[in-house]
């Protein structure tokens, strides 16, 4: 024996808590235990996704709730890949380090930022922030699982084994939409969906804690096409140089197939991205949908993918093929994304919109399983101990890809931020506001009115018995006005006039009776006219007197009477749609919400689809480019070649064997 642990000397000592700093296995394990570590790995990675996708199920509610315009979303989420691109580069470093406690540490620094930390920030850069620590161990954790199945997995079982991998990140969006279906009410808050899959991903990390192991780098650090190396590559790993094999790691890893591959992928990922988080704001703004049923819309989508991903990895195996699939992937996928685009900003019903994305689904798995599983031989051509960094190029590229793609996201697409953050509200008042919007619109005159001349209708709805008396007593008020001056002088000097009215004739009223009434009305000529006209009309102002408490009752609203005679034919108007301008009233704010909003969202509905399939054109693009990069990579295009090298290979490790055994 060389001196180092086995497998078992591990599960014999202390079993699982001494396992906890002794994760490296030095043996190849068997069957089963291989098959379990490998669905850790997937476990974690479905994890991981569900944690930096749940965003997506409530992005409709994000928004508005933390006062977020779309372009400042957008722009935080490519920000967000940007330090991901630095999270894989940084992960590269497992090919040195262990991938274990690099993707056991992601998990418990995700799960308590998504359980507990995420859901306590209240203003929209805070939240960002906080996303952004969740996006960076993502981006880190991209490189360190799939080199855990890479090592897990032998070439002729990779493009299954890798099949299974990116289910992680599909599982991961259905779970997102699986539990957004079902737990999103019209009261649900964006916090809820967070904490849930916050406590989903610390019972993963105490899964991977306890189980999850990784192969020494002697065993890692070769090339495994079958099974049948295993002998083989246990015998080489006990005098491998693992540091010369890692030396100048980068100089051997860029290089144009490996580079022109990772950023076809990650282009051709663009309408993957583009779903996980943006999916329910383009069903719910453009096909008008619930947000429950886009996130229904989106379980067919990835339940599709998942499930594609497994049986065109196996069909990949049993064929022992990779290029073919992924042109019959890229193609597909070109031709449903016209389909799909077409259907943009036309009546689609649920399950027309389910299919569409269920087929773009379905052909992006047919490409991606076998160009992960050819990748990674590709890698291996170059060199298989420098798995990691050459997956850290690939994590680079994809996340520096889809960096650049967001920060264009909003000048193609710009007419999001008042369908998500203003369209819900619009669309409830204008059903619910319709008869008041239909009054508005037909009677424009009326409502210009009131709306002009607030403060008066409201006096006229708050003084109806004044208004009452004014017009039973219209001719009285009139004379009131007319004869002001005189009955003014009148109620100031009451017992003059008093003494005066016993005359009925003026010419026997005492001439110092006269003289006090003279000075009384003011003097002079000015007095004496005063007292004609009072003796004139002496029957008119007496009738006048004696309803002197109505008078002074209407007295201090003559301005506002005298207005509302002057708009006797609007007040008319207002008077016989009295119910409608109640109604109007009540229904001010709402109304004022429409006006404020409603052009803005009716013209944004106009634009948007337009602009969203002039993304998806760049989406339709991204096949293309693919398609040109797959000549590049590692693999045959006949299953017969390929079954000739995989017979040759075998000899070769036979051959090995027996010269092993008989040394």
């Amino acid at each position: 024996m060389d001196g180092r642990l086995t497998n078992r000397d591990i599960d014999a000592q202390s079993g699982i808590f001494y396992g906890l700093t002794h994760r490296q296995l030095y043996t190849y394990p068997e069957t089963r235990q291989r098959l379990a570590q490998l669905a850790i790995v997937v476990v974690a990675t479905v994890a991981l996704y569900y944690e930096s996708y749940v965003g997506g199920s409530v992005s409709t509610l994000l928004l508005p709730k933390l006062s977020m315009s779309f372009t400042f979303y957008v722009t935080s989420i490519a920000i967000g890949n940007l330090l991901g691109a630095v999270g894989s580069l940084v992960a590269g470093l497992s090919d040195r380090l262990g991938r274990v406690n690099i993707v056991v540490a992601g998990l418990f620094l995700t799960g308590i930022m998504t359980l507990f930390v995420i859901p306590a920030m209240s203003t929209k850069l805070s939240f960002v922030i906080a996303t952004f620590v969740v996006t960076v161990v993502e981006g880190i954790t991209l490189v360190a699982t799939p080199a855990l199945i890479r090592d897990f997995s032998p070439q002729t079982g990779r493009a299954t084994a890798m099949g299974l991998w990116t289910t992680g990140p599909v599982v991961g969006s259905l779970i997102v939409s699986l539990v957004g279906s079902l737990t999103i009410t019209s009261s649900t808050s964006w916090q809820h969906e967070y904490r849930i899959s916050g406590l989903i991903g610390l019972v993963v990390f105490l899964i991977a804690l306890l189980w999850l192991r990784e192969l020494s780098p002697g065993l890692r650090d070769q090339l495994m096409v079958s099974m049948k190396d295993r002998i083989l590559i246990e015998a080489r790993a006990k005098g491998i140089d693992v540091g010369a094999s890692l030396s100048h790691p980068w100089r051997q890893i860029i290089k144009p197939d490996i580079i022109l591959s990772s950023l076809a992928i990650a282009v051709r990922l663009l309408t993957y991205y583009t779903s996980v988080g943006f999916g329910t704001i383009l069903l719910t703004t453009i096909f008008g949908f619930s947000l429950k049923d886009a996130n229904g819309i989106a379980n067919w989508q990835w339940g599709v993918d998942a499930l594609a991903l497994i049986v065109v990895g196996v069909i990949s195996d049993r064929l022992r093929v990779r290029k073919p699939i992924m042109i019959v992937g890229a193609v597909g996928g070109a031709i449903i994304t016209i389909f799909f685009l077409v259907r943009l900003g036309r009546p689609t019903s649920y399950y027309e919109a389910a299919g569409l994305l269920a087929g773009i689904a379905l052909f992006a798995a047919v490409a991606q399983a076998p160009w992960m599983a050819s990748f990674t031989e590709t890698i291996e051509a170059r060199n298989p101990a420098l798995t990691a960094h050459g997956l850290a190029v690939w994590g680079w590229c994809l996340r520096f890809v889809v960096f650049v793609s967001f920060l264009l996201l909003p000048f193609v697409v710009n007419s999001v931020t008042p369908l998500v953050n203003y369209g819900p509200q619009v669309r409830t008042y204008a059903i619910k506001y319709a008869p008041d919007v239909a009054f508005v619109k037909a009677h424009p005159g009326v409502v210009t009115f009131v709306r002009t001349h607030a403060s008066l209708v409201r006096f006229a709805r708050t003084h109806r018995s004044i208004i009452a008396l004014a017009s039973k007593y219209k001719i009285q008020l009139e004379q009131a006005q007319k004869f002001e001056l005189e009955l003014s002088v009148m109620e100031s000097h009451p017992v003059i006039f008093g003494q005066l009215s016993q005359y009925s004739n003026p010419a026997t009223v005492p001439p110092a009776l006269m003289a006090q009434a003279v000075t009384a009305a003011g003097g002079g000529a000015t007095g004496v006219e005063i007292l004609k006209t009072i003796e004139a009309n002496r029957t008119t102002i007496r009738d006048l007197i004696s309803i002197a408490p109505i008078l002074l009752e209407v007295k201090p609203y003559a301005a506002q009477l005298h207005e509302i005679n002057a708009y006797a034919v609007q007040f008319k108007q207002v008077a016989a749609y009295a119910t409608q301008l109640t109604s109007l009233e009540q229904a001010a704010p709402q109304l004022a919400y429409l006006e404020a909003h409603a052009v803005a969202v009716q013209s944004a509905a106009q634009q948007s689809p337009n602009q969203w399939k002039n993304w998806y054109w760049i989406c339709f693009a991204s096949n293309i480019f693919f398609i040109l990069t797959v000549p590049l990579m590692k693999g045959r295009w006949s299953p017969k070649r390929a079954l000739e090298d995989e017979v040759a290979h075998e000899a070769l490790i036979q051959s090995e064997i027996e010269s092993l055994q008989l040394s």
